[in-house]
């Protein structure tokens, strides 16, 4: 369900705006900033790490990364949590000299970013 809030001056209605658009400019935010070195902008495994870790970053446009998007809906979120490829991030950002802040997560972050991760992923082609 999307929800929209009317922003209002003197009772007259200027504008209508999605709060996923507000919400996605953290989601967008925290992808550019956490994920993109490896990910790249574009989310196609394109970054300037993508190809320093084994395995290489992957490509989550591709068809069969949209179909697991579609199966578990969960799946770009329980990844950065649990990390399934256990210390491979933390590993390829330290042999590369990359040092990234520790970043207290909220719900809404992870609500962000993976909506605009799976924005991105559904436009791709």
């Amino acid at each position: 369900m999307k929800i929209s809030f009317v922003v209002s001056l003197m009772g007259l209605s200027l504008t209508q705006i999605p709060l996923s658009m507000a919400d996605n400019a953290n989601g967008k935010n925290l992808y550019l900033q956490r994920c993109a070195m490896c990910h790249g902008a574009d989310i196609r495994g394109t970054g300037p790490l993508a190809h320093k870790s084994s395995p290489p970053t992957p490509d989550l446009t591709t068809s069969a990364f949209k179909k697991r998007l579609h199966d578990y809906p969960g799946v770009i979120v329980s990844s950065v949590i649990l990390r399934p490829n256990g210390d491979l991030i933390p590993n390829t950002l330290r042999e590369n000299g990359v040092k990234l802040a520790p970043h207290a997560w909220s719900v809404k972050d992870f609500r962000d970013l993976n909506q605009y991760m799976g924005d991105v992923i559904a436009k791709s082609r």
